[in-house]
């Protein structure tokens, strides 16, 4: 164990998905007290309970419904109540909607951006003071669909949200230069989760998106992770401001 993130308070949401589970169990291994959270409670519920009993140190909130202010409250509070510091904060959970320009809808436009936006800013506002103090990091999500097109997938709404990370997270970088705070985000490509798993089984799928990566495969959850874990770590103390795209060559060519 080279103990990267030891004694780091890391708040990561998500934490029930594949990519959010991946990167609990990662940064506790790596010596850091994790701050979960997930809406969906026994998913939760179960990764902390993995976490802990692996050895790690793991709390977590949920339900917890990062597009509601109060919640995301809840949950810095909580990080500050039990361990008293953020170091590190990953905005890891999204809810992506797919569809056609003429389909999209009023509610699902603004669903998006609540839920793939707004819940990031809201976190973030409420972690900033704690961060500012502690000269922390921010590592947030985006999409390789933030940087290319796919002529099969309907990503009108999801692209432009996940291009506002982007931009969202190089302001952060601006804005938070004179406390310390380093903010980076990652756009991974086509990763292997439990929801896009079987979907990717569907050779109209899998086999477009396989055309169109230079590595020939798909990527995993713990592949993001391990990025993640870089950014939040000392390993990365001269990168803020920029996107790493983790895709195995889906946008280079």
């Amino acid at each position: 164990m080279s103990a990267r993130l030891d004694g780091k308070v890391c708040v990561i949401t998500g934490t029930g998905g594949s990519i959010g589970s991946a990167a609990a169990h990662l940064f506790a291994r790596e010596g850091a007290r994790v701050v979960g959270c997930d809406i969906n409670q026994a998913a939760g519920e179960a990764l902390t309970a993995e976490v802990t009993a692996s050895g790690g140190k793991m709390i977590s909130l949920q339900p917890c419904n990062l597009t509601e202010p109060s919640r995301c409250q809840a949950l810095v509070n909580l990080a500050i109540e039990r361990f008293g510091r953020i170091d590190v904060l990953y905005n890891n959970a999204a809810r992506a909607y797919f569809n056609w320009v003429e389909d999209v809808s009023d509610a699902e436009w603004r669903a998006t951006f609540d839920e793939e936006v707004s819940l990031v800013f809201y976190l973030t506002r409420a972690a900033w003071p704690h961060l500012k103090k502690s000269r922390g990091v921010i590592v947030n999500t985006s999409s390789a669909t933030a940087w290319t097109t796919f002529t099969n997938l309907g990503a009108l709404a999801h692209s432009t949200a996940k291009a506002g990370i982007v931009a969202l997270t190089r302001h952060l970088a601006m804005e938070g230069r004179a406390s310390g705070i380093r903010a980076n985000s990652i756009s991974p490509g086509v990763i292997v989760t439990k929801q896009s798993r079987e979907q990717l089984k569907d050779p109209a799928w899998g086999d477009y998106f396989l055309g169109r990566i230079l590595l020939q495969r798909f990527g995993e959850p713990e592949e993001v992770a391990k990025v993640a874990l870089f950014l939040a770590s000392a390993d990365s103390s001269y990168v803020t401001g920029t996107d790493i795209l983790v895709d195995g060559g889906l946008t280079a060519c």
